[in-house]
């Protein structure tokens, strides 16, 4: 099979040049622009990475503890039929866990320090079915004993208070009880069971379990506030919440995962297009560097352009030529900022920190940023239009050199040389 001789030519341009040109401030261009493509790749791919394994970490951690849709009374008043209510979420295709809960709020006090806290109050038998935190803390939520009033603390909010398994703690309820010398707020010792460990800040350091009859008889309620559900697939949660809204037969509040935390998601799209952005400008000054790379390759290739032309090549061809040179560097470029930014996006676990014990730093404090490690999740999405805007920024920066190209009067070129 014979390729078409621009091809030929503009490869062995692009390949043999920097040893023969005579003008190498051409090649060290040449070079400049290929690194630049390859830098600004490889810096999209590595950033893109890393905002999604963050969203994704968060999300995952966020759902060990949130189930993936929650139902609920108005005001946190109890649900009016329990049993009916969780037959019915059963019935949808989708819905492969339900528990009932209790949620209130209240403080936590331990000798001076008072820290407000989120009761949830939970069925221990039923928490595995609709979060993933009972696989990982399982144990310490089966010694949520009705009657007993043990609560599960937060890692955080347990190292805030300064308590541990066995200590006491003091709960103090919102809604206080009337007496003779006025509204005195219901307080209620309660033994600290064990703490858990989500991996999520907002939550290890807020969050407080117990029994849901415990919550039920301090809070003075007839019965669970709402039911959490887990569902197939966490992304079908919105679809899911708007089925239940038209079957269920009592009027509830329907909540799903991504409207509890809708700011913050939203915030981080927000995050990944503008870098998106900002960092594709990166690419395509590199790329147009590749304009005054090719200008002066033309002329410096000025006799080359006339003797082809003379041996009848036609101004398309010669355009083809220098358009091969360009598209190549291009094409070289983006291929090694792939390889770069995949190697790093893929090793971000081993080399942060190691940067981190070389820096003595700590990039990601677990109470500003939710978590403590850096993740990485290159995803094709993300990847595939990076390497298609890179080659078609490089390919339409050829396009005006190769035309002047394609404009050489042979007559003109040969006369001084």
């Amino acid at each position: 099979m014979q390729f078409p001789y621009e091809l030929a030519v503009g490869w062995r341009y692009t390949r043999a040049g920097r040893a023969t040109r005579r003008n190498g401030f051409i090649s060290f261009i040449s070079g400049v622009s290929m690194l630049g493509i390859a830098l600004g790749v490889a810096a999209l791919i590595i950033v893109l990475s890393v905002m999604n394994g963050f969203q994704k970490e968060v999300r995952d951690r966020m759902l060990s503890v949130v189930s993936h849709v929650e139902i609920f009374a108005p005001q946190g008043a109890p649900l009016p039929d329990v049993e009916r209510t969780m037959r019915e979420a059963r019935s949808n295709p989708e819905v492969v866990g339900a528990a009932p809960f209790v949620s209130a709020q209240a403080l936590l006090a331990r000798g001076e320090d008072m820290k407000g806290a989120l009761v949830r109050g939970i069925d221990p038998a039923r928490e595995g079915e609709v979060t993933d935190l009972a696989a990982t803390s399982g144990e310490v939520l089966k010694r949520l004993v009705p009657g007993e009033f043990k609560v599960v603390l937060g890692i955080e909010l347990a190292r805030s208070l300064g308590v541990s398994e066995g200590d006491v703690i003091t709960l103090i309820a919102p809604s206080g009880q009337v007496t003779p010398a006025g509204v005195l707020p219901r307080m209620k010792q309660m033994t600290v069971a064990g703490t858990f460990d989500s991996g999520h800040y907002e939550y290890d350091s807020a969050l407080v379990m117990m029994h849901y009859e415990d919550a039920q008889r301090i809070f003075r309620l007839e019965g669970p506030t709402g039911i959490r559900l887990k569902l197939k697939d966490l992304h079908e949660a919105p679809r899911v919440a708007h089925e239940l809204a038209n079957t269920l037969t009592d009027r509830l509040f329907i909540r799903d995962w991504t409207q509890q935390n809708k700011t913050w998601f939203a915030a981080v799209q927000l995050e990944k297009r503008m870098m998106f952005i900002i960092l594709t400008l990166i690419v395509a000054v590199a790329a147009f560097n590749l304009v005054s790379t090719l200008v002066m390759s033309v002329q410096d290739k000025r006799a080359d352009i006339a003797i082809l032309r003379t041996l009848g090549a036609s101004p398309s061809s010669i355009m083809g030529i220098f358009m091969v040179q360009g598209a190549m560097v291009g094409v070289i470029g983006t291929l090694a900022g792939l390889a770069l930014g995949l190697a790093i996006a893929f090793n971000i676990d081993v080399i942060v920190p190691a940067i981190e014990q070389l820096l003595h730093a700590h990039f990601l404090p677990k109470d500003i940023y939710l978590i403590s490690k850096m993740p990485s999740e290159p995803q094709s999405s993300d990847i595939v239009p990076i390497a298609v805007i890179s080659l078609i920024l490089s390919f339409v920066a050829t396009i005006y050199p190769s035309w002047r190209a394609s404009r050489v009067n042979p007559a003109e070129a040969l006369r001084y040389e």
